[in-house]
């Protein structure tokens, strides 16, 4: 599943190629992926208007309209958005097409389906896409260690499984928390309330300073973005842990180890990230 960095990718890229453009039609092909409301509304309100700009939220998209009207979407485990000039060759499982004012179309393929998109109106208040429950941006200037230890400090659940709570902070995903956490030197498995002041206050520093960096190895130009169908995710070489289990920790050289975690795979490294 796309996590924060990749989410701000697909913004960074896309938002400047469809702002202040108009869309002419839309093609839903799978109506099942507009969540709300029905995609015959979801089609008549947005046609014909224009394109405000784009944000992210979490994991989530947001196309903004000039209306005040707004699109968000989630791509879950497999959806991808690519902006095409018209007759560019179309992905399989392409499941939605915003046509736009000057020719190009913006896609949404999905392999798995799970990919979902909800138009909200002006002033409307959205109760729909679960976007409102979610916790703090890891760049919000509110978030530092003593909003983790408010939340987290009398938890005994691992602190990997904390991490993932998108109640909490938003954006994190198994990826990112792996690396997040290696960079901390915390064993993923350690139960939240077992962490000090001074790792609360290692978290919250190395949290955004993580993500910020993987934003800036994903740096990609729209056409090497459309070449690469938006999976080329160029972070990936840099990452120190996730996915590297049996292999030689970077820093001390010791055999990365792969656990289970709340029923999600991590990689961390037994002399690096010690047990209490």
């Amino acid at each position: 599943m796309p996590e924060l960095p990749e989410v701000e990718t697909i913004k960074r890229v896309i938002e400047p190629q469809i702002q202040g453009l108009s869309i002419k039609n839309i093609d839903i092909r799978r109506p099942e992926i507009i969540d709300y409301p029905s995609a015959e509304e979801f089609c008549d309100r947005l046609k014909g208007q224009t394109v405000g700009g784009m944000e992210r939220r979490g994991k989530f998209l947001l196309i903004r309209f000039q209306s005040g009207d707004r699109v968000i979407l989630h791509l879950r485990m497999t959806g991808c958005l690519l902006l095409t000039p018209a007759g560019h060759p179309e992905e399989k499982h392409t499941h939605l097409v915003f046509h736009l004012e000057n020719g190009c179309e913006l896609r949404f393929s999905d392999t798995r389906r799970f990919g979902r998109f909800w138009l909200i109106k002006e002033d409307e208040e959205d109760t729909y896409s679960g976007i409102g429950k979610l916790g703090k941006e890891p760049f919000d200037p509110s978030f530092n260690a003593e909003y983790l230890r408010s939340r987290l400090e009398k938890r005994k659940k691992a602190i990997k499984e904390c991490l993932l709570e998108q109640s909490i902070i938003a954006g994190i995903g198994n990826i990112y928390s792996d690396e997040i956490l290696f960079r901390a030197n915390i064993r993923p498995a350690r139960p939240a309330c077992s962490l000090t002041d001074g790792e609360w206050e290692q978290l919250a520093k190395l949290i955004p300073e993580c993500l910020s960096f993987f934003i800036g190895k994903n740096e990609i130009t729209p056409e090497e973005y459309l070449e690469t169908k938006g999976q080329d995710y160029r972070n990936t070489p840099f990452l120190q842990v996730y996915g590297h289990e049996g292999e030689s920790c970077p820093v001390c050289g010791a055999i990365l180890c792969r656990t289970v975690i709340g029923g999600r795979s991590s990689t961390y490294c037994p002399d690096c990230q010690r047990e209490l």
